[in-house]
């Protein structure tokens, strides 16, 4: 016997279950979540969490007519099972297979690419608006989490469509989680949200039992009516979504499909822009994930029985960031810690719990973070933010602006540098050198090793000036370097190996990969040269120019973009030098955005990987 979900090959196939089926559906569900997250990795308590939700969505709205978009994207995956992609679900995350996040190339159920938080009511309303001019009609529903609501795009989003009067359907799913547990005011504001469930009930059941009394119950309703917005004041203090224009709907169990079903058919019939605010359980339906939800918001491959994750823990460079910065702060009291709302991801754990005056976490408002450490050392502390590489990018201007221009010294740890793996485009970090590298007072490092990171944070938290520290997810290389004669100095480059025919010019972990090219060119006869450039910015000319002009022939490595790079630097600076016949081949990312897979997969691909980088050279000497 089939079960239901086999039955479910589209959402159309979804209006002929009853409640009850899409009850056992979303068991089903939840089962099938675990067998794929668990194999393969990726964004499990969010998606345990939507389960119900969407299930209703694909119920009551006429996809993929109607429009939803997925605020970040990460709790898709109960979307793509429900629109014709169940069958591929064991390709989740894998090279060349789905995507962990909504791709408008892989369905036309996927209405936007997103993979970053607070986008999906800006992205809704201009679908809307859109609608409205050329005349058709269709629904726009924008699902966004309540921990995205502290991005500032989504403040912005939310002003101006609560003004438009656009039709425009917001689905805040309240979970009390971000990644982190969500802190600051709007969280705060939710909270007394969920207390109108108190006034909703008690105001249905005064009204019923009112309208029973003779001859003076309608009319003590009529003028109690009439008094509304006052006695909604007295249960909840600040109507904030009412008050910029939204009809404000709810708030609403999550997991129960029949009151989302009449819910959302309400939020249909109203005009202009409503929001429906759908109460849920991050981790739902595994136990171990809803007392865990961080923990199970992005994971490796796990043990369903247990949890633990598979394979061997190793050190990665957030833990060695964060040890250093908690034995820093304990001999400094005026170093600080910012997130934004990335504690556990980014190493700051253990500083929080030793250190709680001295750490804040902002949410997800990467913009306000780099503003805020900016004043913090204005005012004399020594901040330190650590950011993923592309969540800075959401902070470009306050980094110009605010920190580069007033040349404030500060340092942000730019983590997640390079290519990351199975999420994909949204989540690679190779733009960083590229924006960073051409904005002025900035300076710009990456460490080759665990030990080099903790030198580089040192140096950068008592520099007179703003730093950037980037470096990439997971351990170090297997080449580490032992010897270490020369220290962290401003603008100094490491020469690791002296050689006469090629210079190896690499930055960051891509340093162990010009050691491994290295050893194999040796077995051929080619004498490399190796310089950890250690500083983008700025540049050891001395010691580079040096290099260059005894080998005449230059390979650059990074793991981040050619254009604005490492290699555009080292080019810049043999062009400024006028050195002649000088030959060079960088290896780096050529203006792309690279796909999701494994790192060692999309590095072959992109002829990242030791033996490529050799055969290139070999074939070009």
């Amino acid at each position: 016997m089939k079960s239901i979900l086999e039955k479910i090959n589209e959402p159309k196939d979804l209006k002929t279950l009853s409640i009850e089926e899409k009850e056992e559906l979303a068991k089903e569900i939840r089962k099938e979540l675990l067998n794929i997250v668990s194999k393969n990795g990726g964004h499990l308590a969010s998606n345990l969490g939507v389960v119900e939700l969407t299930i209703a969505l694909h119920t009551v709205f006429d996809t993929p007519k109607d429009k939803i978009i997925w605020d970040v994207g990460h709790q898709s995956y109960v979307h793509k099972m429900l629109t014709g992609r169940k069958e591929q679900m064991d390709t989740l995350r894998k090279y060349k297979g789905l995507a962990g996040f909504p791709k408008t190339c892989e369905s036309e159920y996927d209405v936007f690419n997103t993979g970053h938080s607070s986008t999906s009511i800006s992205v809704g309303t201009g679908i809307a608006r859109a609608r409205e001019l050329l005349e058709e009609d269709y629904n726009v529903i924008s699902v966004i989490g309540d921990g995205s609501l502290t991005g500032g795009m989504a403040e912005e989003a939310l002003n101006d469509a609560g003004a438009s009067k656009t039709k425009l359907i917001v689905i805040l799913n309240d979970n009390e989680m971000s990644i982190s547990k969500n802190v600051g005011g709007i969280p705060t504001f939710l909270s007394k949200l969920r207390t109108r469930k108190f006034y909703t009930n008690a105001n249905s059941r005064i009204k019923r039992y009112t309208l029973k009394i003779p001859k003076v119950g309608e009319k003590i309703v009529d003028l109690v009516q009439r008094g509304k917005k006052t006695i909604k004041q007295i249960f909840i203090p600040n109507m904030y979504f009412e008050d910029i224009g939204f009809t404000y709907l709810g708030p609403v169990d999550g997991h129960n499909i029949e009151k989302l079903e009449g819910i959302l058919k309400i939020a249909k019939e109203v005009k202009g822009p409503v929001l429906v605010h759908v109460i849920t359980k991050k981790g739902k339906g595994y136990k171990i994930a809803e007392e865990n939800p961080d923990k199970f918001h992005g994971i490796s491959p796990f043990n369903i029985k247990t949890g633990e994750k598979l394979g061997t823990p190793q050190k990665d460079y957030s833990k060695v960031f964060g040890d250093k910065l908690v034995e820093m702060a304990t001999k400094d009291e005026k170093i600080v810690a910012v997130t934004a709302a990335m504690k556990d991801g980014t190493g700051l754990k253990e500083f929080a719990g030793k250190f709680p005056d001295r750490f804040f976490d902002v949410g997800i408002a990467e913009q306000h973070a780099v503003g805020l450490v900016a004043g913090m050392a204005k005012a004399g502390l020594k901040p330190v933010l650590p950011l993923y590489s592309s969540f800075l990018q959401r902070a470009y201007d306050q980094l110009v602006h605010d920190v580069a221009l007033q040349n404030i010294p500060v340092t942000i740890c730019i983590d997640r540098a390079g290519i990351v793996g199975n999420d994909g485009e949204t989540h690679h970090g190779i733009f960083d050198m590229s924006f960073s590298s051409a904005i002025p007072n900035l300076t710009i490092m990456a460490p080759k090793d665990f030990k080099e990171l903790e030198e580089m944070l040192e140096f950068g938290i008592n520099f007179n000036g703003p730093v950037l520290i980037r470096y990439p997810r997971g351990g170090e290389g297997k080449n580490v370097v032992e010897k270490r004669e020369e220290k962290i100095e401003l603008g100094k480059a490491e020469l690791l190996k002296e050689g006469k025919d090629i210079s190896i010019i690499a930055i960051g972990k891509m340093v162990d990969r010009a050691i491994e090219v290295s050893n194999i060119l040796k077995e051929k006869n080619i004498d490399a040269e190796i310089i950890n450039v250690r500083f983008l910015k700025p540049l050891d000319k001395e010691k580079i120019l040096k290099s260059i002009e005894k080998t005449k022939k230059v390979v650059t490595i990074e793991d981040g973009l050619l254009n604005g790079g490492l290699y555009t630097n080292i080019l810049d600076l043999v062009n400024r030098s006028n050195l002649e016949n000088v030959k060079i081949m960088p290896f780096g990312y050529d203006d792309c955005f690279v796909t999701h897979g494994s790192v060692n997969e999309l590095e072959k691909e992109k002829g990242m990987n030791a033996d490529s980088i050799v055969e290139k050279i070999i074939s070009k000497k």
